[in-house]
């Protein structure tokens, strides 16, 4: 079932693939940074995209800016203890966003309201608006910029298939930014 998921991804959402990495490319050669987030798994999911482009993915090259808006917990639980659970990433936005960077939200449902209220936060500051979704995407669908929505209605499908689309991400942009090293 999984590969079953990823073939029809590759089939149903590859030019909006491309085209997240392009828009990422560009942030990047601008100086600008990607933020990203998700609940649960798709909080891991999003630590480990970022820690692809900040260490590597395949080559050796520069590193690239991108945070985890829930790698720091004492952030996230201050947030979410004084403004509420709704305002976690959205105050990180605000926080760390710059018009020109690059929000990605990663959702399985497509419909929580914290990243609902991230996203809305992520227009607000000018930031292009990317999501990685399934079950159809959701709220989120309909808000970011460009969705890029999983064909599955099982969650652990979906997060499979997040990362593999994390992965392609970050070997397109590689390519992108650093086609000697793509070339070698």
């Amino acid at each position: 079932e999984s590969i079953r998921v990823k073939q029809a991804t590759a089939e149903a959402c590859s030019d909006e693939i491309a085209a997240a990495a392009a828009t990422l490319a560009e942030c990047f050669r601008a100086g600008g940074k990607l933020l990203i987030f998700g609940n649960g798994g798709s909080a891991a999911d999003a630590q480990h995209i970022a820690s692809e482009f900040v260490g590597r993915y395949v080559h050796d090259r520069p590193a690239l800016p991108a945070i985890a808006l829930t790698a720091n917990s004492s952030e996230y639980t201050a947030i979410g203890n004084d403004y509420g659970f709704d305002h976690v990433f959205a105050r990180g936005i605000e926080a760390h966003g710059r018009a020109g960077d690059v929000a990605i939200a990663v959702s399985t449902s497509g419909n929580s309201g914290n990243l609902v209220e991230a996203i809305r936060a992520a227009k607000d500051h000018g930031l292009t608006t990317i999501g990685l979704l399934g079950k159809g995407g959701g709220k989120l669908q309909l808000l970011v910029d460009q969705p890029i929505i999983v064909p599955s209605e099982e969650t652990p499908r979906i997060q499979e298939t997040h990362i593999t689309i994390g992965h392609v991400l970050c070997a397109l942009v590689e390519e992108a930014l650093f086609p000697e090293m793509s070339n070698r």
